[in-house]
């Protein structure tokens, strides 16, 4: 007989898994509904943490006849579930983690799940989301109105710090096998994690490992109220080992590492000077000269080495810039989580200042230059562009948060900004092989542009992926990069 422990994400208890539980057990398997510390009027707030609900976890697995359960985690939830395993391998069968990234050690939830839009009480808890804020709380889509009733009349506050309080592991549950059940309406699906893993980064391609599969569930986030008899089908197929494995690239090189147009085009070295975050390609040229400021994208990890501005695609692109007469800056800015796009916003705005004030810099000619996740900063300076902000240009770009990143601010949303002020032109690189959920944001900012009279001019990559000039280094990569750099150069001159 397969046993489930079940938990529940943010704001919520067992009673969101009841239908799930009993379809469970007339299957034959045992299923145990987890309601959480203080996530009922039973207890205060005080002194609750994450580690309190790790150790919740910890003691009714100690009390389960069961030898091995298999642990079930819903947003926020994952979170002890991990740690509870993380203390009692040998108790544990198999993580299933539903609709919700894996998080590392170290790792805050409040980094990973989605924000309610409200901030701590003096009782010590952020208040539950209202029926106007619930879209951040994850995709609804398919949940009945009267369970969408029910879970706003039932959500109970959250202790704010078991979404701040670092994830602690030892890595003694390494080993164990995991599941990932992705919600294909919330935007999850095998092809996103499959990007994931082709990008590199060492956090996406431990996703290929062999203990870890993945399968799909056509539903939004909230499956135990939208689609019950469908996840207790899935879940049933988790144990059992069942879903897709994805694969790594026969390349076994980061993508994030490989040379920038490699074959293709020799990008010249030029002096580069580094100035705290914010590194200066210069120019062999006189007087003050136009910037470009590059803003990488992300979420990066924070202990990613090297750090964005060291990689060969930002190195390339300032190195570009500077062969044709202007600075190209490369800042390193801290989005490190889809929480985090309010501190990046902080930390461009202050790399923009300091490019400014370079007295080699002419502080009226300014083009910001935005790729892949960080195009979401690209609203505010759309929103309310300064004067001298002459071009926006942006490369495989994200233009409106992912399904499934509510987490990210509603201010973060380039297709509500464009065309709403009197904002400068956009020069839009786009990749003909882009993931479709990236492009259908894209499509989105343009058919926003058209309606406004913005300014775009496209330049389109047909046969580039998502990260086209290092995946693709081909003569229509290296193309399509100068074309887009050069008509950034123009306006730079306008």
């Amino acid at each position: 007989m397969t046993t489930f422990v079940l938990v529940a994400g943010s704001f919520t208890g067992g009673w969101v898994w009841e239908e799930t539980a009993a379809l469970l057990r007339r299957a034959g398997a045992e299923a145990h509904l987890v309601t959480l510390t203080g996530m009922d009027d039973r207890h205060e707030a005080a002194g609750v943490g994450l580690e309190t609900h790790v150790e919740d976890l910890v003691r009714l697995i100690d009390g389960l006849t069961a030898t091995e359960v298999v642990l079930v985690g819903h947003g926020y939830g994952l979170h002890p579930v991990l740690g509870a395993a993380d203390r009692r391998p040998g108790r544990t069968a198999r993580i299933v983690a539903l609709d919700t990234l894996l998080p590392q050690d170290g790792e805050p939830a409040a980094r990973s799940v989605p924000d309610p839009g409200g901030r701590p009480g003096a009782d010590g808890r952020v208040p539950p989301p209202t029926r106007e804020t619930r879209s951040r709380w994850g995709d609804l889509q398919g949940v009945p109105e009267e369970a969408l009733v029910r879970l706003e009349r039932l959500a109970a506050p959250q202790p704010a710090a078991t979404l701040t309080a670092p994830l602690r592991l030892t890595g003694a549950a390494s080993a164990l096998p995991v599941t990932g059940v992705l919600c294909t309406a919330a935007g999850s699906t095998v092809a996103m994690v499959e990007m994931l893993v082709e990008s590199g980064p060492p956090r996406f391609r431990a996703l290929a490992d062999d203990r870890i599969r993945f399968l799909e569930l056509a539903t939004g986030h909230w499956p135990m109220l939208s689609a019950p008899a469908a996840l207790a089908e899935t879940l049933l197929r988790a144990a059992a080992g069942g879903g897709h494995r994805v694969t790594a690239p026969a390349d076994e090189r980061p993508t994030h590492l490989r040379p920038f147009l490699e074959g293709v085009r020799d990008v010249p070295e030029v002096p580069r000077e580094r100035h705290g975050r914010v590194d200066l390609h210069l120019p062999d040229a006189e007087g003050p000269r136009p910037a470009i400021v590059f803003v990488h994208g992300g979420p990066v990890d924070p202990d990613q080495r090297p750090t964005p501005r060291d990689t060969p695609l930002l190195r390339g692109y300032g190195r570009l810039a500077a062969g044709a007469g202007a600075v190209g800056a490369t800042p390193d800015h801290r989005l490190h989580g889809l929480a985090d796009y309010a501190l990046a916003a902080e930390d461009l705005a202050g790399a923009v200042a300091l490019v400014r004030a370079d007295p080699r810099v002419d502080r009226e000619r300014i083009a910001l230059w935005f790729f892949s996740g960080g195009g979401l900063l690209a609203a505010d300076w759309l929103a309310a562009p300064p004067p001298w902000l002459r071009c926006v240009a942006v490369t495989c770009p994200m233009l409106a948060p992912l399904p499934g990143w509510e987490a990210v601010e509603s201010r973060f949303r380039p297709v509500d900004a464009v065309g709403t002020a009197d904002g400068p032109p956009v020069v839009l690189t786009r990749a003909g092989l882009e993931h479709p959920a990236i492009a259908a944001t894209v499509e989105e900012f343009l058919t926003a542009a058209g309606k406004h009279g913005a300014r775009v001019e496209t330049v389109d990559v047909p046969h580039g992926r998502h990260g086209f000039e290092l995946l693709d280094p081909t003569e229509e990569s290296a193309e399509a990069v100068e074309r887009a750099m050069a008509a950034v150069l123009a306006l730079l001159e306008e």
